[in-house]
């Protein structure tokens, strides 16, 4: 069992920026294919950002291309996600997600996740 915990989020003035974490448990985060998703009110989740084990090759949405990074720290068996030029519409619960093995990559669906943490607000005022 691999437990999540996201830490990170508040509230920012548009422009701002903020720095997500996601410590994850076990002695094999090393493996793991790591991702950050969101969900606003009323909104579909989407899938923001992933990074493969080795840290090579990361995946951005389009909505956050160039604003958003994603990192690991194997040795910390943590995961980040430094959101710059913050925007309103970045306002959601911001979730890390792992996966063990297999799939496509970048995951593009909320099944192709094995574990999640409980997410972490974001707000953005304008």
């Amino acid at each position: 069992q691999v437990q999540l915990v996201e830490s990170g989020g508040g509230l920012v003035q548009a422009g701002g920026s903020l720095r997500l974490s996601c410590a994850a448990s076990g002695r094999t985060f090393g493996s793991y294919v790591m991702g950050w998703s969101r969900q606003a009110p009323g909104k579909e989740r989407e899938f923001v950002a992933a990074i493969r084990r080795s840290g090579a090759i990361p995946y951005y949405a389009d909505s956050v291309k160039g604003r958003f990074t994603i990192s690991r720290d194997n040795a910390k068996n943590t995961v980040y996600l430094q959101m710059n030029s913050l925007k309103p519409e970045d306002t959601a619960v911001y979730s890390c997600a792992a996966r063990m093995s297999g799939g496509t990559y970048p995951p593009s669906s909320s099944s192709e996740y094995d574990y999640w943490g409980q997410g972490t607000q974001v707000t953005v005022s304008s």
